[in-house]
């Protein structure tokens, strides 16, 4: 006998089907499987056979052969068990051809029977259905997930023996298959909003809270500096939560990505609000960018994909880290090359970094700052000026004023604060409509001039800051699309001489790098 069932498998963020060919003759007992597999999948072998026998059901003696098409495309992860065991089943006659149409098929088996969780299921669940795939089984912990692709008939199941029921009796023990309803924009309506703490309860730092209302407007990268227990965590920490909404696209982009690298929290759907990671200083590269030995998985520069990626303490990072991040913050993603393939993930993130200006803290005061120059020059040195390039806006914290904290509560709040992001984003929203753009810190230095447009009196403006501060062509364009910024926020239609040069003010100080 032979079957072929439908399942799936993830590249990256590109899913594509996989024909599960089982075949059951007589001969010389023997079960192989062939396909180009990976480890997991050659161990698919021994937990279906188990499986399959503590669920009620005896393996005919015979020749087995188990292949994954297409053959010249390496499989890895376990979610081939399932399709595996169902194509044994029909083998087997115990289940029809009907009762397996137009269906995919995805799930580990426990040894007991039981439907593990799997990964990639979105991405992979959406391709099928974009192939005229009407109905997919997967384990119940992903039915969430998976009921969020319209058009498509999502099983949950807990084990096989369940399963093997209510396909070969439709109808009957219904309240064992989970059938979600979901509707994505609700998820997305209903979301709690961040509670990552309000902006009201930062005391002082008025140009800190300037920058972080700019860099969020036009999702531009921010630098602060300033002594220890000035606030830059506790702004970093409540930038997300003045963010714009993510949109569905952008939700299902986050969702695919969370999916992949397994990490997308029991029972729920949807990522629905923007990432924030904050990585230890002793991240590697591999956890930084993503990796692993045959197949990459995400790192944290995608997983903050559509978010914040804070990096606090940014000196104390590895330099080679540091420096691996210029192509995610220049072109929003991350290629990663393996002997598999060359593998490529989303990273459009908002870098949010924050340092302190010495190795003790409080240079330039030197009351209390006892590093000697060499050692403020290795400290600050670990920062590349190629990475500070890709930092549009830098600013600096002075310690905060006790009648600032006694007057604590009386600044703007994240919701006022979201309100006037709101009304830029708009503006950008018609600007870019039919783009590939949605922000201001999105667009390419090639497009840069197109989109922030100057007049003869800025272009001299511009002119002598290039000279002035010896800029580098992407300071350049980034100053533009800094003070492009600026110009939405205050509701301007073109950029004027106060907006660049105010924008002009968030590069490095030269007290520090020249």
């Amino acid at each position: 006998m032979f079957s072929t069932i439908y399942s799936g498998a993830v590249c990256g963020l590109q899913a594509y089907l996989i024909r599960v060919e089982v075949d059951l003759a007589g001969g010389l007992p023997a079960f192989l499987m062939v396909g180009s597999l990976g480890s997991e999948v050659r161990e698919s072998r021994e937990r279906v056979c188990v499986a399959m026998k503590n669920s009620g059901f005896q393996i005919p003696t015979g020749h087995i052969t188990v292949n994954l098409a297409p053959a010249d495309r390496r499989k890895d992860g376990t979610a081939f068990d399932l399709p595996i065991a169902i194509g044994l089943l029909q083998d087997m006659e115990l289940l029809k051809e009907d009762a397996v149409k137009d269906t995919l098929f995805l799930g580990e088996l426990g040894l007991n029977g039981e439907i593990k969780k799997a990964k990639g299921v979105l991405p992979i669940v959406r391709e099928a259905t974009r192939r005229g795939i009407h109905r997919v089984i997967v384990p119940r912990e992903n039915a969430l997930e998976a009921a969020v692709i319209p058009g498509v008939t999502v099983w949950g199941v807990g084990n096989l023996g369940e399963l093997f029921t209510a396909l070969l009796h439709p109808g009957e023990d219904e309240e064992k298959i989970y059938r979600p309803r979901v509707c994505p924009e609700d998820l997305l309506k209903c979301s709690g909003g961040d509670r990552r703490g309000d902006f009201r309860e930062v005391a002082g730092q008025e140009s800190a809270r300037r920058g972080a209302l700019i860099a969020a407007a036009g999702f531009h990268n921010l630098l602060m500096m300033g002594p220890p227990g000035v606030g830059k965590s506790m702004i970093a920490g409540r930038i997300p939560g003045i963010l714009p909404p993510l949109t569905l696209e952008e939700s299902l982009e986050v969702t695919s990505i969370y999916s992949v690298a397994g990490l997308l929290p029991p029972e729920q759907a949807l990522i629905t609000e923007r990432p924030f990671y904050a990585p230890h200083q002793n991240v590697t590269l591999a956890a930084l960018i993503g990796g692993g030995a045959t197949v990459p998985r995400p790192g944290m520069v995608s997983l903050a994909h559509r978010g914040v990626l804070f990096l606090d303490e940014l000196p104390q990072f590895q330099r080679v880290v540091l420096d691996s991040m210029r192509q995610p913050l220049e072109e929003r993603r991350v290629q990663i090359a393996r002997s598999a393939g060359l593998i490529t993930y989303p990273s459009d993130f908002m870098l949010v970094a924050a340092m302190n200006p010495c190795p003790c803290g409080y240079y330039p005061d030197r009351n209390k700052c006892r590093c000697t120059q060499p050692q403020i020059d290795k400290y600050l040195g670990k920062v590349s000026g190629p990475l500070l390039d890709r930092i549009d806006l830098c600013v600096e914290l002075q310690p905060v004023d006790i009648l600032h904290l006694q007057e604590n509560g009386s600044g703007e709040s994240s919701e006022e604060m979201r309100e006037k992001i709101g009304a830029a984003r708009k503006m950008q929203e018609k600007r870019y409509a039919g783009t590939d753009y949605r922000f201001n810190g999105d667009v390419s230095s090639a497009d840069a001039e197109k989109y922030c447009v100057l007049g003869t009196e800025e272009k001299k403006v511009m002119g002598q800051m290039y000279h002035t501060l010896a800029l580098s062509a992407r300071a350049y364009h980034r100053i533009l699309k800094t003070a492009r910024t600026i110009a939405d926020l205050e509701g301007y239609g073109e950029i004027t001489k106060d907006h660049l040069l105010e924008a002009a003010c968030y590069r490095p100080s030269e007290e520090y790098w020249n």
